[in-house]
């Protein structure tokens, strides 16, 4: 390989590189904006998931009955709360 074809090759390659870096898709600024809806959706989710995990840490034995009733009525509460909002935009 001669140093110009290495030459041309390595221009070749950083191009590529920059153009990858730099193209509109992959900008933060080119995604689309979230919605409340959408923060609210991802909130139930997680409150979905952390009721699933309260529920099996309560059946292997690390929460009280006391302390898993008092956990679990306040994600059930927060959890309705959620989904009224939920409904409310939806239906907006």
């Amino acid at each position: 390989m001669t140093s110009n074809t290495g030459l041309i090759a390595g221009l070749l390659l950083l191009i590529g590189a920059f153009v990858y870096t730099f193209w509109p898709e992959n900008s933060f600024a080119a995604q689309r904006q979230k919605t409340q809806l959408d923060y609210l959706l991802e909130r139930k989710e997680q409150l979905y998931e952390n009721l699933r995990d309260l529920n099996f840490e309560y059946r292997a034995g690390k929460y009280p009955e006391e302390d898993f009733e008092a956990q679990r009525a306040s994600l059930e509460t927060e959890t309705a709360q959620l989904l009224a909002e939920i409904e409310r935009l939806q239906q907006a």
